[in-house]
């Protein structure tokens, strides 16, 4: 077995990091001594760390299996700029360049090799790396190999011919998001039953979520926006593809730079607009699920969803993509009574057994319960991945400003016999007619006028009975008609109020959130700091322009934000710049230290010998 020591002077001096974080030591001592591993880590968490050093440390060459071809271009570039020699295969390269790299390989001249899982499974591959000696195999997105997940690709249902084909080659699965059954079944698909489990804190307390409900969702993301990231880039995630293109073409009329990204467009067109929001600053991009997996881009400062994950999964996957640099970042969310019917029904008519169904219905009524969630948010996410955090966060929502309650039984039990009365046949829209006596020609022909629920709720605004009906579906006192009609049925859960037997308390429409305790990484800077950390982005952008890489790739902005504060004055300081290795020192560091000694820092005055006394 390699010495520990070995990983610690690749993490230092290819990475230009000083120590390992989490369980990146134990997972890299444990694949670098041919052991198999299992890994569960925060998006953001050092996840490729943990394949990158074995790889480096092991003989033969690391091959990782990738989702996303749009992607490995990137993560290719950011390795060889660390002078670590990898390459990918796939049908973005012509005969000639898949040959080449295929030369390579046999001749051992890779340190690492990215493959789609698609390459991977064919013949052709399967042989080749017989004839060679893999390193290890590091089998990212794992979770994609489960039926229940929500990233589920059949391809990694076949992953486990690694094991039979290539039984003494170590592997690693690594996933950010998993609950204890898709756990289970990633060992059982992958055959990695005997694998070591590493599972890291799921937490990020660097982001703070705020779920928002009710209508005028654009205005009240747009007031997001303005509040909190006026310039920063983002993803907003939408339901459909039409949503994805009205969002997009709406924030471009309104000044915002944004792209839309979803599987009806060309490929050639996501894949330019991917790689625009992976190189500019500022843009954002506007989603459906189709968009994210594998992104690194470190610096993106927000995720809104203006519609409702499909489950707490989803939305944790979704959500990490903010924020992977360790800043301040949002993950900010509107949803509305439309969105659970819509995802009912997407349950109800896929063509999966019913127990897929009755699986995700509970993932969704597990997500519907974090949206009406009166006490912390990060708590009641961490308690679904089994890990508990023991005070309150005081970085999400329902800390900032506690939302406030109100006694909503007798309200319930009106609107709970209004559906009752009316055949449980109708919509809400029509359910708050009658509850608000409207003089309507559809009431009147169902005689409905005529029930005694007609004209019972008038102290009540429409909306907020809107907001009535949406907890308590999310709360399951009522079900949505699955057939497409949107017609409010009563469930077994309701009796008891109905009955008189239980009170309910409800959280009233959600307050302006109160601002964030700690200010994005911008704003952190004084405003002595600011020009030299925007010339270093100059600096920068202009460096990854010429080498057709994101920014990222050449700096961090949190090792920008450091060369600020710290103004190393020659290479030897700025070798202890955090994500500045040997290979990046050669390559930029005089250069940024040439423009770190043209921003002197202001000299400080003493007002006492200034006023002569």
């Amino acid at each position: 077995m390699q010495s520990p020591v070995n990983a610690e002077q690749i993490l230092n001096e290819k990475f230009g990091y000083s120590a390992f974080r989490n369980q990146q030591a134990e997972i890299i001592e444990t694949l670098a001594a041919g052991g198999d591993v299992l890994a569960l880590m925060p998006t953001g968490g050092g996840k490729s760390l943990c394949y990158q050093i074995p790889a480096l440390l092991r003989a033969g060459t690391g091959i990782v299996i990738s989702p996303l071809i749009a992607l490995m271009q990137d993560q290719v570039d950011a390795l060889n700029q660390l002078d670590i020699r990898a390459a990918f295969l796939n049908s973005t390269l012509d005969p000639s360049q898949q040959q080449q790299i295929e030369q390579q390989l046999l001749l051992n001249e890779l340190d690492l090799l990215y493959l789609a899982p698609e390459r991977l499974l064919t013949e052709h591959t399967l042989t080749l790396l017989q004839r060679v000696k893999p390193a290890l195999f590091a089998i990212d997105e794992a979770h994609c190999v489960s039926q229940w997940g929500h990233d589920f690709r059949k391809e990694y249902q076949q992953l486990s011919i690694l094991h039979q084909r290539f039984p003494q080659v170590p592997r690693i699965a690594l996933t950010a998001t998993a609950d204890r059954r898709t756990r289970q079944e990633i060992a059982e698909q992958l055959e990695l039953q005997r694998a070591r489990t590493f599972v890291n804190s799921f937490d990020r307390p660097n982001i703070r979520y705020t779920i928002d409900a009710g209508q005028n969702s654009r205005d009240r993301f747009w007031h997001f926006l303005q509040q909190e990231h006026p310039e920063d880039a983002g993803i907003v995630y939408c339901l459909s593809r039409r949503k994805v293109e009205e969002i997009s073409e709406w924030l471009n009329r309104n000044g915002r730079s944004a792209l839309p990204y979803h599987a009806g467009l060309p490929a050639e067109t996501r894949s330019r607009h991917q790689q625009r929001f992976l190189r500019e600053d500022g843009l954002i991009i506007v989603a459906t699920i189709a968009f994210g997996m594998g992104i690194d881009k470190p610096d993106v400062r927000f995720v809104a969803h203006l519609n409702l994950p499909k489950s707490v999964e989803a939305y944790y996957q979704e959500t990490g993509r903010a924020g992977r640099d360790g800043q301040p970042a949002d993950a900010w969310m509107n949803y509305g009574l439309q969105d659970v019917i819509t995802l009912r029904q997407f349950i109800h008519a896929t063509d999966a057994d019913e127990q897929y169904k009755r699986i995700a219905h509970h993932k969704l009524e597990a997500m519907l319960g974090l949206c009406e969630l009166t006490s912390c948010r990060r708590q009641a996410l961490l308690a679904y991945f089994g890990e508990s955090l023991s005070q309150p966060c005081g970085n999400c929502d329902n800390c900032l400003s506690p939302p406030q309650t109100w006694d909503a039984t007798e309200a319930t039990r009106k609107a709970l016999s209004c559906v009752y009365r009316t055949n449980q046949r109708f919509g809400v829209s029509y359910l708050i007619d009658v509850l608000t006596g409207k003089a309507d020609e559809r009431i009147h022909r169902n005689q409905h006028h005529r029930l005694s629920t007609f004209g019972i709720g008038k102290e009540l605004h429409p909306s907020q009975w809107r907001t009535l009906f949406r907890q308590l579906v999310s709360l399951g006192h009522l079900d949505t008609d699955l057939e497409g009609h949107g017609a409010l049925r009563l469930t077994q859960k309701c009796r008891s109020l109905l009955r008189g037997e239980a009170t309910l308390h409800l959280r009233l429409q959600p307050r302006r959130e109160k601002k964030r305790k700690t200010e994005t990484s911008r704003t952190q800077l004084s405003s002595s700091q600011k020009p030299l950390y925007e010339a270093l982005r100059q600096l920068r952008l202009q460096i990854s322009k010429q080498q057709s890489v994101p920014p990222y790739v050449i700096f961090h902005d949190s090792t920008l934000l450091e060369m600020v504060e710290q103004r190393p004055l020659d290479l030897q300081q700025m070798r202890f710049i955090t994500g500045v290795g040997e290979r990046k020192l050669a390559l930029y560091g005089q250069l940024f230290l040439d423009l770190i000694g043209q921003h002197k820092p202001l000299e400080r005055t003493d007002p006492v010998l200034q006023s002569g006394s």
